[in-house]
């Protein structure tokens, strides 16, 4: 079912949701399985399963040669995907990035998920790899989310790349895609990104997932601008607890995103890392809370495989 009929079928309810990574290469299925078994109790209607790009690795040769190699670190998430639908008979919503991708290596995999019976997808630019200073495309690859989302749009229409196919079959996939009520760190100005974010509601876009965010005013004022500027599809707010002291500094660095300057005193006050968890987990129970009386249509989790602070948030609001 795509997300933005489970969310009509709620009918005003908040669902819940949350998002994890495939195993890492060499592990098995079951580590997954057990990211998601603790969290099943409160009955998501969809679970997204992200994707990261390859990266390199340097191999030496007996002639002392270091030999660039493109490596995947974690199994296809299609795969994992067909793994989570197949045992929990749930939605699961596959990341499609454009790095590391051909387009005819994108529209591939896009077949392979009709063929699975996936009905959604979460478009993303995705991020560069660790060892370049920004993102690059991949040679005859998408270089914007925008671009990727206009593909998936254009088969939702049964046209593909190549003109090859008899009567080719439309897919029929609900579109998702990021949104930034901080602003998308590469974005000049607010206004820019709302300008962007428009043009990909426009191409076909269904739904927005937010990036995280620990002020509700900054979701509530996204959501406000997005319906000023004609943006009326769901807007999904992306959610994680801080359960570390180091996260004060990570979380801000590596998402461009503010801490409240209360909560930032309230973790730097604790005396142990235990404190340290239990006041972020305090903290994302009041925000969630507060989010389900403004109405937003889903919580969704980032739970990094770490399925027992969002069981216990879970427990408290549902």
């Amino acid at each position: 079912m795509k997300i933005v009929d489970h969310i009509k079928n709620a009918q005003g309810k908040t669902l819940f949701s949350f998002e994890l990574l495939p195993p890492i290469k060499g592990q098995s299925i079951q580590g997954i399985f057990n990211a998601i078994d603790p969290l099943m109790e409160f009955n998501p209607p969809f679970i997204d399963v992200t994707y990261l790009r390859e990266d390199y690795i340097y191999k030496q040769h007996a002639n002392g040669l270091l030999e660039k190699v493109a490596y995947r670190k974690r199994p296809s998430t299609v795969a994992t995907c067909a793994a989570i639908m197949n045992k929990y008979r749930v939605d699961a919503v596959p990341h499609l990035i454009c790095g590391g991708f051909t387009k005819d290596e994108t529209e591939n995999a896009l077949i392979d998920l009709q063929f699975l019976g996936i009905d959604n997808v979460l478009v993303l630019r995705g991020d560069a790899r660790k060892s370049d200073s920004s993102f690059i495309p991949t040679p005859n690859g998408h270089a914007y989310a925008s671009e990727l989302l206009q593909h998936v749009a254009d088969m939702n229409k049964g046209k593909y790349l190549h003109d090859d196919m008899e009567s080719p079959e439309k897919t029929d996939f609900c579109i998702g895609v990021a949104g930034y009520p901080e602003k998308h760190f590469e974005s000049p100005n607010l206004d820019t990104d709302f300008k962007y974010l428009k043009h990909k509601v426009d191409c076909g876009a269904d739904f927005i997932v937010t990036q995280m965010f620990f002020d509700n005013k900054k979701y509530k004022e996204f959501v406000d601008k997005c319906r000023q500027n004609g943006i009326n599809v769901p807007i999904i707010p992306g959610l994680k607890p801080i359960t570390s002291s180091k996260q004060l500094i990570s979380l801000p660095k590596i998402f461009h995103l503010d801490i409240p300057l209360e909560l930032s005193e309230a973790v730097q006050a604790c005396k142990s890392e235990k404190e340290v968890k239990e006041v972020g987990i305090e903290w994302m129970i009041n925000q969630c809370k507060e989010l389900k009386e403004m109405g937003a249509p889903v919580l969704h989790f980032y739970t990094m495989g770490n399925p027992e602070p969002t069981k216990r948030i879970a427990q408290a609001i549902f």
